[in-house]
């Protein structure tokens, strides 16, 4: 009787891991469907600099500081479709940010414009327009690079969770078949090699702690 429920607990847990594991398939599949479609119908296509050689040009010529890292992919000419090709081309739009900065980052940028173009903090001192001080252009331009990177950078992720739902999906496939496997195949009734195996084992523990 107790072998009985064994197996009978080991058909039903191997059915609930493959029902997991479908689902899991399912839903990673349909995410990474999701990204890609979504990427398309944005049509958003690399521009002719977005190559290693021509951003590092780029970059040495607007004198930007050698600890800024540049990317390394290509997506010159390509649209972009896929969760990496998302990540690529925010990479490239972080370098174009610092181009139109002058290689200064948001945190360090005056949020008014001045006269002279170092921009200011203090509002007293910046242009003003309708009696109201001018933004910065350049800190704002990194506003909008910050948005459309983060959402850019969320198709990366969202991809990667997809690929890393498809292993997990397949690893419960396969427990679940190999439950229900070994449930069908008598592993787990009385007299199968499971039982003698374990029935060698607690003896043999039995033997040498008795000596």
């Amino acid at each position: 009787m107790k072998q009985k429920i064994f197996e009978i607990g080991g058909i039903a847990a191997g059915i609930i891991l493959i029902a997991f594991g479908v689902g899991a398939l399912v839903l990673s599949f349909n995410g990474k469907s999701t990204v890609s479609s979504s990427l398309k119908e944005q049509q958003i296509v690399g521009t002719p600099d977005m190559t290693p050689e021509a951003i590092a040009a780029e970059a040495k010529a607007a004198h930007l500081p050698s600890t800024i890292k540049l990317p390394t992919c290509t997506v010159a000419g390509q649209l972009v479709d896929t969760g990496a090709e998302a990540r690529c081309f925010a990479d490239y739009m972080r370098i174009h940010a610092y181009e139109a900065s002058g290689g200064v980052p948001y945190s360090q940028m005056p949020r008014y414009a001045t006269a002279d173009g170092k921009g200011t903090n203090d509002a007293s001192k910046a242009l003003t327009q309708n009696g109201r001080p001018v933004d910065n252009a350049a800190r704002n331009v990194w506003v909008t690079e910050t948005a459309l990177s983060t959402a850019l950078n969320m198709s990366y992720l969202a991809t990667q969770l997809g690929t890393f739902g498809i292993v997990v999906g397949i690893a419960l496939l396969l427990s679940g078949f190999g439950f229900v496997i070994l449930a069908v195949g008598g592993a787990l009734r009385a007299g199968s090699w499971l039982f003698e195996h374990s029935s060698k084992t607690a003896a043999s523990v039995t033997k040498t702690a008795s000596a």
